[in-house]
């Protein structure tokens, strides 16, 4: 992440494409830590964690990611678990017609919903709590499947 920081000028804007920029996401579990709330992705049509691009108006890569969490299931009281990111994943985004091949540094925090409520919109074809223990790779990206696993060694 220092890396990233110290040698690119704007390490948090979405047009900055060598060698990326920063996104935030999060992981939610439920309120008896037993599920982990997941969206089927619009565009990527995978199971994944709320999250996404850091805009102007957000003062952190953590601010970012509570808002993409409004923005897509629609929750705003979540209790962060950790100031410290539960992971840190570094994947590539393919060449779009107005983009080029580009990473993204996905900077990825802990909460813990303050209810089962929520509503899928925004990138957000539909979401649901799925129970730690279902979760694998097949499901979702080998990189939330990570994050499960940290999940089940910290129980």
């Amino acid at each position: 992440m220092q890396g990233l920081c110290s040698s690119v000028a704007k390490p948090f804007a979405r047009d900055t494409f060598v060698p990326g920029h920063f996104t935030g996401s999060a992981f939610i579990l439920s309120p008896d830590e037993r599920a982990l709330l997941l969206i089927l992705h619009g565009k990527l049509h995978r199971w994944l964690q709320p999250g996404g691009h850091v805009d102007a108006g957000d003062h952190s890569v953590l601010s970012a990611a509570r808002r993409e969490v409004r923005e897509e299931v629609g929750i705003d009281d979540l209790a962060l678990l950790s100031s410290v990111p539960i992971d840190l994943d570094i994947h590539d985004i393919p060449q779009r017609k107005d983009e080029p091949t580009h990473a993204h540094f996905d900077v990825r925090y802990l909460f813990r919903a303050p209810s089962f409520e929520f509503t899928a919109a925004s990138d957000a074809k539909a979401a649901r709590w799925v129970p730690l223990d279902e979760i694998d790779a097949e499901l979702a990206d080998g990189s939330v499947a990570r994050v499960v696993a940290k999940l089940r060694d910290r129980s």
